[in-house]
């Protein structure tokens, strides 16, 4: 028999450590561990005596009708778990729901049955759909550590998935969550690979194709690693945290939203394997297929536009890396009945002048508002992107989406129809004309005279991100300067934001050792890999 001990909010005194019927009382530790439940124990608590209740053992808190399972962690602060209590960590404490002090039972936790599955993935082995199976469900159900985890993810990457097993993957993360239906033949959609600052195309999209009248429930992500997500940017104008229901009521009255995907529950072990793939750097063709067509297919869309930007600092390098990705999420969307439209794009530098939360929402009004100041290359990108989605409609001919998109953009239609949609999120008062930045700043400037060949982006999101964004959401970089451009010593490359001291010192730093421009001749400005 499993070793239980119950835990009440009575009043205890520490007793001897030999006495395991120990009274405990259930403490909320304020600690914030990514995704993860983690559960807290004294190190003179008497359970931790007890045979298989080790630091990292996986054990299971139960109540009368909740449970959750927890990675073990030991303490030597009193001040942080007392021997007579048990801590939970944020994340754990908010899924199990009680209060501090409440009656729980502490167990060992079984091992997940998929852990064999694992170990042959682990060996190298070809897994099953029902291998798949099994540890997506175990992984959605958080029964897996983040050291079993990691080793999932290693496996992955290491030997690399076939298109079976990417297809099994994809089917196992849609079945791991709630699938949305909206009773309706065409639900569009739009997405990004990733890897380009700026790049909020989503947020004009989603107006232009929800005014023509397609149906574009867009749920979005927070930023992970990049300096805002598209829930980020949209944060800013409106809120983004919606109970699913009201989301639902929004798409249908007004045909498109803007919001967090996070309440709505669609593939939920996706978010569990980000939160290990990204602090490793680990972004492998297999995983992000099965990413992000589970998140579509479970958010009931039927049609897809998926952005593939190309560029020396973007996620794919070349033309050939590409279309590689291109076959492997052709072949999975078909399997799983998704209709996709794959388009490579300009992905060698930002898009847009804004990266951080205030900025890119000023660079999408001032778009939505067809201000001269508007970002060109953010608006033909989007208008662009609106038009593929536009002729998915059966009474649009092919080729006519992008003139379509653009008589929408350019008549207020699609202004009109973000700001129905913000209202009815919930909406904040924001002005692009004066957009509240960061108090501190600091310019970066051409040492030299010539053209802009080349801007990192992975650079200058590191100095956003430095800077303070997303967590700060007036930080950012301003650019001033694209590729192409003709500059000569002195003039202003961009302007970095912050809010904090300590920010603008890290982000200035940072582009002290690398300003991530490169000026040089005309003819050394790279080519641009486009499918418009």
């Amino acid at each position: 028999m499993k070793p239980t001990l119950n835990i009440s909010s009575k009043a205890a005194q520490p007793q001897a450590l030999h006495e395991v019927g120990t009274e405990l009382v259930l403490r909320r530790v304020a600690i914030d561990t990514y995704r993860e439940n983690v559960a807290y124990l004294h190190r003179d608590c008497a359970i931790y005596r007890a045979e298989g209740f080790q630091a990292l053992s996986k054990i299971e808190v139960q109540s009368a009708d909740k449970r959750i399972l927890a990675s073990l962690n030991v303490v030597d602060d009193l001040a942080l778990v007392g021997c007579h209590e048990l801590g939970l960590s944020e994340d754990a404490f908010l899924q199990l729901g009680l209060d501090d002090g409440a009656t729980v039972t502490v167990s060992q936790a079984e091992p997940p049955s998929s852990i064999g599955a694992l170990h042959r993935k682990i060996s190298g082995e070809r897994l099953n759909a029902e291998d798949f199976y099994a540890i997506v469900r175990d992984i959605a159900a958080l029964r897996y550590s983040k050291i079993e985890l990691t080793a999932f993810v290693v496996a992955t990457q290491r030997d690399e998935l076939d298109r079976e097993e990417v297809y099994f993957l994809t089917q196992a993360m849609v079945a791991s969550g709630r699938t949305l239906d909206w009773h309706e033949p065409l639900v569009v959609d739009k997405h990004c690979i990733g890897g380009i600052p700026g790049n909020r195309t989503s947020m004009l999209v989603v107006p232009i194709v929800a005014a023509h009248g397609l149906l574009c429930p867009k749920t979005s992500s927070r930023a992970i690693t990049s300096p805002a997500g598209t829930a980020d940017t949209m944060e800013v104008l409106a809120k983004v945290e919606l109970p699913f229901d009201l989301l639902a009521e929004i798409v249908r009255e007004h045909r498109g939203c803007l919001a967090w995907g996070g309440t709505a529950n669609l593939s939920p072990a996706d978010d569990v394997l980000i939160s290990v793939e990204r602090p490793l750097g680990i972004d492998s063709a297999g995983q992000m297929v099965a990413s992000i067509l589970s998140k579509k297919i479970a958010a009931g869309s039927t049609h897809l536009v998926l952005d593939i930007p190309i560029g020396p600092t973007a996620k794919v390098r070349s033309m050939p890396d590409a279309q590689r990705l291109r076959r492997l999420f052709e072949y999975v969307a078909s399997r799983m009945h998704l209709s996709l439209d794959v388009v490579i794009t300009d992905g060698r530098q930002p898009v847009g002048n804004g990266i951080g939360a205030v900025l890119e929402a000023r660079d999408v009004m001032r778009v939505l508002e067809n201000d001269p100041r508007a970002p060109i290359d953010l608006r033909q990108k989007s208008l662009r992107l609106a038009g593929r989605l536009i002729e998915c409609s059966p009474d649009v001919r092919g080729g006519d989406g992008f003139a379509i998109a653009r008589d929408i953009l350019d008549s207020g239609r699609a202004l009109a129809k973000m700001n129905q949609i913000i209202k009815a999120q919930g909406m904040k008062p924001f002005d692009h004309n004066n957009p509240e930045l960061g108090q501190l700043s600091f310019d970066v400037l051409a040492k030299e005279g010539g053209v802009i060949t080349g801007i990192d982006n992975l650079q200058m999101a590191t100095i956003a991100r430095l800077a303070g964004s997303p967590k700060v959401i007036c930080a950012g970089v301003d650019l001033f300067q694209k590729l192409g451009d003709a500059v000569v010593k002195g003039d202003i490359l961009y302007r970095v934001y912050a809010q904090y001291s300590s920010d603008l010192h890290f982000a200035r730093q940072a582009s002290l050792k690398s300003s991530g421009y490169t000026v040089g001749l005309l003819g050394d400005v790279p080519h641009v890999f486009v499918e418009f």
